[in-house]
């Protein structure tokens, strides 16, 4: 039996979700969730960017949403920018028994890792609702979590996890919050989000604590590392215009110290152009992005993942992938006891959505 789901957001990753709900036989979407007043009263399909109709029109009543009683919500509604709000729009789902999956609240990929303020209210209303929340994607998601624990099926004596998202971010047009937030356009005087203490920790600091209790090792403290590259000659390109001598690239890390050492690193290069931060580490040749992994050991494994949307822009399939992360997933979580998950808790959750052979 299909589960019913209701589609909570509609920006840059929602469209996308939206997208493959709508396509996908074993899901039937039931209501959608919009913020803009432009998309209200709009049917599904055509904000979702594909042909027909589906009878689902995007509302912003929450109360006619939940008296729907879906089996899962996708809450794709941005939650770094307001913490506040996605915690209380999530608590109220929880709370009506029904269960959450999403990318918003990026600290809950390891639940213990979250401010008490954002993970009590929700782990309250998954007790109270008898739910489950989830929260995934690609990076902060699958890039730290299961691509490493992958690679350590087949490693021994390991001196360091290294996972990396090198990417070429020229083409997403995300330059209210992704562009403002790694500093992208800006000069050195700036003050990026990414920049202040604490932010690349609270961001990725949970994947390398879930890594951390899989092998059984206590994270001492975390460390970061920002640094930023910037333009030689001005350009533009559809995330935003770079003028000489403002940002165009950015390098970070962060680092999970075991036994006073770096042990876990979660290291990001990204550019506005493959010409940029020519410095720092790049996908390989070919490519505009890549996730990977490197387990330093004996013996060493190296896994390097690469994502391609169905218009071939690796950042539209970085985008579908943080989306499909947690759409997969809705069956376990569905089928699992109260609380909040990571990785840890889940078995693999693999597509089941099979596409018939085009015929020549």
């Amino acid at each position: 039996m299909a589960h019913r789901v209701v589609q909570w957001g509609t920006g840059n990753v929602g469209r996308h979700s939206l997208r493959h709900l709508i396509e996908h036989p074993d899901l039937e979407l039931v209501g959608l969730h919009a913020h803009s007043e432009a998309k209200l009263g709009r049917d599904a399909a055509d904000i979702a960017g594909l042909s027909g109709t589906t009878g689902i029109l995007a509302t912003n009543d929450v109360d006619a949403l939940l008296a729907l009683r879906p089996d899962a919500v996708v809450y794709t509604a941005n939650g770094e920018l307001r913490p506040d709000d996605a915690v209380a729009d999530m608590a109220r789902v929880l709370r009506a028994g029904i269960n959450v999956v999403g990318n918003a609240l990026i600290y809950l990929i390891y639940p213990p890792h979250a401010d008490p303020q954002i993970r009590e209210p929700l782990e309250a209303a998954c007790l109270e609702g008898g739910s489950t929340l989830f929260v995934n994607g690609i990076d902060p998601g699958f890039s730290g979590d299961v691509l490493p624990l992958t690679a350590l099926q087949m490693a021994d004596q390991i001196q360091e996890i290294r996972v990396q998202e090198i990417c070429d971010y020229s083409t997403y047009e995300d330059p209210d919050f992704t562009g403002v937030a790694f500093g992208f356009g800006k000069g050195p005087e700036a003050e990026p989000l990414m920049s202040l203490p604490g932010m690349l920790a609270g961001g990725w600091g949970g994947m390398l604590k879930v890594v951390a209790e899989a092998i059984g090792v206590e994270i001492e403290e975390i460390r970061e590392v920002y640094e930023r590259d910037y333009a030689r000659e001005d350009f533009a390109c559809p995330m935003m215009p770079v003028s000489k001598g403002t940002c165009g690239a950015v390098h970070f890390e962060v680092q999970g110290i075991v036994d006073g050492r770096p042990l876990l690193i979660a290291e990001h290069v990204n550019r506005l152009g493959l010409d940029q931060g020519p410095q720092w580490p790049k996908a390989p040749d070919g490519r505009r992005g890549v996730h990977r992994c490197i387990v330093t050991g004996n013996p060493s494994v190296q896994l390097e993942c690469f994502v391609t949307g169905e218009d071939g822009d690796h950042n539209t399939g970085g985008v579908q992938t943080t989306a499909l992360r947690v759409i997969n997933a809705i069956p376990a979580v569905c089928a699992h006891a109260p609380g909040i998950l990571s990785a840890l808790d889940l078995p693999y959750t693999p597509s089941r959505n099979l596409r018939p052979a085009r015929r020549s």
